[in-house]
C-alpha cells in the first residue's frame, strides 16, 4: 500500500480492539503490515536518571565511547527535556503522548485511571502491524490496558517477531539509576576509574569528600551504562538489522546527585537524546549524521514522533509534536515541565522552557526545596550536604536548597546552565519574565491542570469518576482553583479578603488553596482565624489540614494539633500523608504531640509505604537518635 493515508483514515478504518490477548487487525492494517520492507524498525535504548553526562555533549569527565560513536552517526539533541523530573510521571508522558497534569497522573507512583479513549501509543503501532516489545520497566503511573505490548518482560525481544515484521522495541538500562550512589553501592576511590579529585562540581554543591566521591562513582556507572548501550548496538549489527533500524538513545529524566532528579532545574529535566537514522530512511531526518539539533524536544513529543516514523498520523488527543518522519510538525516555542508529590513529600512546581530561558513557578514557596525524602537521604552526598549547611560551611548558592523558595525563578540556560542566577527580579528581563509567566498561566488552564487538586480529595473523587472527566467538565471551577493557588503563592496581603471569601466556596479545592494562602501570609492573615476555625470541621480532609496549619502559623496550635493527629488515622492514605507533611513542617510546634505521634504504629492503621517514611522522619526531627522503623 503506497497511499499516504490521513489521521482520519487510520483512526476510522484501523481496529485497535483487543480480545483474548490478541490484537485484531482489519484488512487495511493487514495490508500495511505486509509492507514491512518500506517501514523502519525502531529501537529505543533508555538509561535511567542521567543528564547529558556524555562525551558527545562536551562533558570532559565522561568516558562514553559507544554513545559518542552513535552521536557521530546520528543527531544529538541539545534541548531535549523530560517533562517530569522523575520516572513514573515522565513515563506516563511518553506512553500517552499527553501531559500528566491534563490526565491527573502527575503524582509519583499514583494509580488514577485515564479515559479508555486515550490509547498507549504502542497500540497504534501494533494495529499497523508492528511487533512491539518492552524490556522491561513500565512504571506508567496509571492502569495499563491490555494489548499494549506483544511482550513486556525481561525476556522481551524483537527477535521473537514474525519474519519480515517491523518492530518497535524498548530496552531499559538501570545501572545509572539513583540507587547506585546510595550507601550500599558506593565504591571506594581506589576502585574507581574516575577519580574524586578530578571531578568538576556544579556551583550549588559544596566541595566536600562525600560529594566528590559520589560524583566519581556516578561517572563510573555512566561508563558501565555506555557499555550496555554498546552491547545493544552490537547485537543489532550482528543480526544485520542496523541498516533497517532507527535507533533512539535517551535518558528517562535528569539526575542523579541531590538537586537534580525531582527538581525542575536543567539538572532534573534536561536529558541526553541521540537518534541514528539509517541511510535508506534519511528522508525522515532533519539533520545530517553527526549534527547537533537545537530544536526543543520533549517527552510528550516521543509518541507522535514514533508514529510519524512508522507512517501513522497522531491521534487528536496527543499533545506532543512529531520532530521526525512523515508528519513532522513545527517546533514549539516552549516546553512545559511539572513536579508534584514526590514519594512522601508534597510540593508543586511548574516550568516553561524556551531554547534560552527557564521559568519556574513555585506554588508552595514557603516549603524548602530540600524536604526530607527517605530515598534521597539514602545517599551519603545528601546527608553530608545537609550537615555542611547546618554547620555553616555552605555559601549562599549552596545554602538555597535548604531554605524556602521564591515564587518565581528565571534563568538564562545558555550563560547559566546550572541555574544559580535568578533573573526574576532583574528589570532587564522583565518582558521575558512576563511572557513566560503568561505562557504558563495559559498552559495550566488549557490543560485543566489536576495538580491543583489536593490529592486526598482527588482520591475520593476518583472513586466516583475519572479525574480527567471531572476537571474537563464545563461546570468544574478549574480556573477559580488555579487563580486561588496563584494568588496564594504570591503571598500578597491584599489578597486576604479574597481568601476569606473563598474559604466558604462550594468547591473543596478552592477552599484548600484559600487556606494555603492564609498559611503563607502568616500573621497577616490573623483576621481570618474565625473563618479558618470553621474549616477544622470541613468535609474534605485536605481542607481541615490546611486550615489547621494556617491557624498554627497565625496563633496557637493546641486544638489544631489534635486535628492533625486525628487525620493520621484517616482511612485515606493521602490524607494521612498530608497530615504528616504538615506536622513535619511545623517542627518544634509539633513537639507537644510527639508522644501521640510515636504511639501511632504504621502497622496499626491502613496506609501505604510513604506513611512509614514520613512518620519516621517527623519522629527523628523531634527526637534525635531515634531508630528508624524498618520501611517495607
Amino acid at each position: 500500500m503506497s497511499k499516504l493515508w490521513t489521521r482520519r483514515d487510520f483512526l476510522q478504518k484501523t481496529s485497535i480492539g483487543v480480545g483474548g490477548g490478541a490484537l485484531a487487525l482489519n484488512p487495511l492494517a493487514k495490508a500495511l503490515a505486509s509492507n514491512s520492507g518500506k517501514r523502519p524498525n525502531i529501537l529505543w535504548i533508555v538509561s535511567e536518571d542521567n543528564d547529558p553526562f556524555l562525551g558527545c555533549y562536551g562533558d570532559k569527565n565522561a568516558t562514553t565511547p559507544n554513545i559518542d560513536r552513535l552521536a557521530k552517526e546520528g543527531i544529538v539533541y541539545e534541548n531535549a527535556l523530560s517533562n517530569a523530573p522523575v520516572c513514573a510521571p515522565a513515563r506516563n508522558t511518553i506512553i500517552t503522548g499527553m501531559y500528566p497534569p491534563n490526565l491527573g497522573t502527575m503524582h509519583m507512583r499514583s494509580k488514577y485511571a485515564i479515559p479508555k479513549k486515550f490509547k498507549f501509543f504502542p497500540e497504534y503501532l501494533r494495529a499497523a502491524g508492528y511487533y512491539c516489545t518492552n524490556n522491561a520497566k513500565e512504571d506508567y503511573n496509571t492502569f495499563k490496558p491490555d494489548g499494549v505490548w506483544d511482550e513486556s518482560s525481561h525476556k522481551a525481544h524483537y527477535k521473537n517477531r514474525k519474519p519480515g515484521q517491523p518492530f518497535f522495541a524498548v530496552f531499559n538500562i538501570n545501572i545509572s539509576h539513583e540507587h547506585v550512589i546510595h550507601f550500599s553501592n558506593l565504591k571506594p576511590a581506589k576502585d574507581l576509574m574516575h577519580k574524586p579529585e578530578d571531578m568538576v562540581l556544579p556551583p550549588y554543591h559544596p566541595d566536600i569528600p562525600e560529594m566528590r566521591l559520589s560524583w566519581a562513582n556516578y561517572y563510573d556507572y555512566i561508563t558501565e551504562m555506555d557499555r550496555q548501550v554498546g552491547q545493544r548496538l552490537k547485537e543489532l549489527e550482528d543480526l544485520g538489522l542496523a541498516d533497517d533500524t532507527i535507533v533512539f538513545y535517551y535518558s528517562d529524566n535528569g539526575g542523579v546527585l541531590p538537586r537534580s532528579k525531582r527538581f525542575l532545574y536543567e539538572s532534573g529535566t534536561r536529558i541526553a537524546m541521540v537518534v541514528r537514522i539509517p541511510k535508506k530512511f534519511r528522508r525522515m531526518a532533519t539533520k545530517d549524521p553527526g549534527s547537533h539539533e537545537e530544536r526543543l524536544v520533549q517527552f510528550v513529543d516521543l509518541a507522535p514522533t514514533v508514529l510519524s516514523l512508522a507512517g501513522i498520523p497522531k491521534p487528536d488527543n496527543m499533545q506532543g509534536r512529531a520532530f521526525l518522519g512523515k508528519f513532522i510538525e513545527p517546533e514549539p516555542e516552549f516546553a512545559y515541565c511539572y513536579r508534584d508529590r514526590m514519594d512522601e513529600r508534597y510540593d508543586m512546581m511548574r516550568s516553561v522552557r524556551s531554547r534560552r530561558f527557564l521559568y519556574i513557578r513555585n506554588y508552595y514557596p514557603d516549603r524548602i526545596y530540600g524536604q526530607h525524602l527517605w530515598y534521597l537521604w539514602r545517599a551519603p552526598a545528601t546527608r553530608a550536604w545537609q550537615k555542611a549547611y547546618e554547620q555553616g560551611k555552605c555559601n549562599e548558592v549552596q545554602s538555597r536548597f535548604w531554605r524556602p523558595k521564591p515564587t518565581e525563578e528565571l534563568y538564562d540556560v545558555q550563560s547559566d546552565p546550572h541555574n544559580v542566577r535568578n533573573l526574576a527580579q532583574d528589570p532587564q528581563y522583565a518582558k521575558i519574565l512576563q511572557r513566560m509567566r503568561g505562557a504558563l498561566k495559559k498552559w495550566v488552564r488549557q490543560n485543566h491542570d489536576a495538580g491543583f487538586l489536593p490529592e486526598g480529595w482527588m482520591v475520593e473523587q476518583s472513586k466516583k469518576q475519572i479525574i480527567y472527566d471531572m476537571t474537563h467538565d464545563a461546570n468544574f471551577p478549574i480556573n477559580t482553583i488555579i487563580e486561588t493557588a496563584e494568588m496564594a503563592s504570591e503571598r500578597k496581603p491584599e489578597y486576604l479578603a479574597i481568601f476569606k471569601e473563598r474559604l466558604n466556596h462550594s468547591n473543596a479545592a478552592v477552599r484548600y488553596w484559600a487556606a494555603v494562602g492564609c498559611r503563607m501570609l502568616g500573621n497577616d492573615a490573623r483576621s481570618a482565624q474565625s473563618d479558618l476555625a470553621k474549616l477544622l470541621h470541613d468535609p474534605a480532609g485536605d481542607v481541615r489540614i490546611a486550615a489547621a496549619e494556617a491557624l498554627c502559623r497565625t496563633g496557637s496550635c493546641s486544638k489544631e494539633l489534635k486535628v492533625l493527629l486525628k487525620e493520621m488515622h484517616n482511612e485515606n492514605p493521602k490524607i494521612q500523608l498530608r497530615a504528616l507533611n504538615v506536622l513535619d513542617a511545623l517542627g518544634e510546634k509539633a513537639r507537644p504531640v510527639l508522644k501521640e505521634i510515636m504511639g501511632i504504629t504504621p502497622w496499626g492503621i491502613k496506609t501505604d509505604g510513604y506513611f512509614h517514611q514520613a512518620h519516621t522522619q517527623i519522629i527523628k526531627r523531634l527526637k534525635p537518635g531515634w531508630e528508624d522503623y524498618i520501611v517495607w
